[in-house]
């Protein structure tokens, strides 16, 4: 997992941050990125990409990415923004914002797909399935999924009919049929995202 890194160690880097994010297909919540720098050459074979983990191993791991992360920060950027700017500009803002938000400045940024444009004075690289090639990508993607996954927990005990818990905002059959028949929470789904759209956000009252 130091494919990317180990070239830049030796090439005098010293700060190299990993960004990712976690929620770009579900139909609620936000989109959460983060932004991490593990320490130099540091090696942990189970740090992987977020998705191939389960999540008791994605909660353990986080605790021992904080614990060797030079840096990191973690971003939510809300569904109301999602539906103004798009979820890929929400993605891109989230990364960058994570950056602004680090102890550090970083003098390397690697990304899972995602050029950052925002920062024009720093040397970067957008890598495909970069969460499965970098650490620190595959660090920031397990800081972020972590992050999300307990925001839909908290979404689940406010909200319980639509069982959160369960598919995590993923437009599941499940999560389908509980939309269909109470429709969307204002506050929190995505009205841009197709099976959502259909219903009037002007219509539906909010949740206070």
């Amino acid at each position: 997992m130091l494919d990317y890194e180990k070239p830049l160690y030796q090439k005098g880097y010293k700060l190299i941050v990993g960004c990712d994010e976690a929620g770009r297909g579900p139909l609620c919540g936000p989109v959460v990125c983060a932004a991490c720098i593990m320490e130099e050459n540091y090696i942990n074979d189970e740090i992987n990409d977020s998705k191939k983990l389960t999540d008791k191993k994605r909660r353990q791991l986080f605790d021992v990415i904080i614990s060797h992360a030079i840096s990191y920060a973690i971003v939510a950027i809300s569904p109301q923004e999602i539906d103004k700017i798009n979820i890929y500009e929400a993605s891109r803002k989230g990364m960058q914002d994570a950056i602004d938000l680090l102890k550090v400045k970083p003098d390397y940024i690697l990304t899972d797909a995602m050029p950052l444009l925002k920062f024009k004075d720093i040397p970067q690289e957008a890598i495909i399935k970069g969460d499965a090639k970098s650490i620190n990508i595959a660090a920031a993607s397990i800081l972020a999924k972590v992050t999300r996954d307990n925001i839909l927990l908290e979404y689940d005990k406010k909200y319980p009919q639509y069982q959160f818990a369960k598919h995590k905002g993923y437009p599941t059959k499940l999560h389908l049929e509980l939309l269909e028949k109470y429709g969307p929470i204002k506050e929190i789904y995505r009205f841009s995202y197709k099976p959502v759209q259909k219903f009037n956000y002007e219509q539906i009252k909010l949740d206070i």
